[in-house]
């Protein structure tokens, strides 16, 4: 069975019927995902540290890149791809993405409530002093 050309990730050929090409396949498309996740972490480095781009847009400028990372670690390390049989490593990841977000959200919400509950320090040593 062969696999549409509109399904296939980046550097996945037609299903190789020895091992030998099936090793060089994937050796290429690890290469072309390593190249590409080491030149766009040499870019996030030079835009943290270079003194060409305006400031307020560092911040901007590192969320694309980091975006960008993501998406070449799924496409070309993790294989997900549109294709049929994806749909489950699909729903796997963004399962993982919703428990993430819940549990960083959560932690913000519970750090900024018991921020907010926190006695000043001043009244906490007048406290302290009563007794």
């Amino acid at each position: 069975m062969t696999i549409p050309t509109h399904h296939r990730a980046p550097g996945e050929g037609a299903i190789p019927t020895d091992t030998e090409e099936a090793t060089s396949s994937g050796m290429i498309t690890y290469s072309i995902g390593l190249l590409l996740a080491v030149l766009l972490t040499g870019a996030s480095f030079w835009v943290a540290n270079t003194q060409l781009l305006w400031a307020p847009g560092i911040p901007l400028g590192l969320a694309v890149l980091a975006i960008a990372q993501m998406g070449i670690h799924v496409v070309f390390f993790l294989h997900i791809t549109t294709g049929p049989e994806n749909t489950n490593n699909v729903l796997a990841l963004a399962f993982g993405v919703l428990i993430v977000t819940l549990v960083v959200v959560g932690s913000l919400a519970i750090m900024f409530n018991l921020n907010s509950s926190m006695m000043p320090p001043p009244d906490l040593m007048d406290m302290q002093m009563k007794f």
